[in-house]
């Protein structure tokens, strides 16, 4: 079965939820960490996404 391509707005979403969780004083270092790389993820996906819609503005306004 094919997987489901997240959305720029699920991976934003994301990354803003990863994002409150680091703000958080209740977070131990070991959390930290994980909920960086976890919204380090996120960030990466949601410019690849953006990077993709800029390359199809580009072909359309040509």
């Amino acid at each position: 079965m094919a997987e489901k391509k997240t959305t720029f707005e699920e991976s934003l979403k994301k990354l803003e939820t990863a994002s409150e969780k680091l703000k958080s004083q209740d977070t131990s270092l070991e959390d930290a960490i994980k909920n960086y790389e976890e919204g380090l993820k996120h960030y990466k996906e949601c410019s690849r996404i953006l990077e993709e819609a800029e390359q199809k503005v580009e072909v359309l306004t040509k």
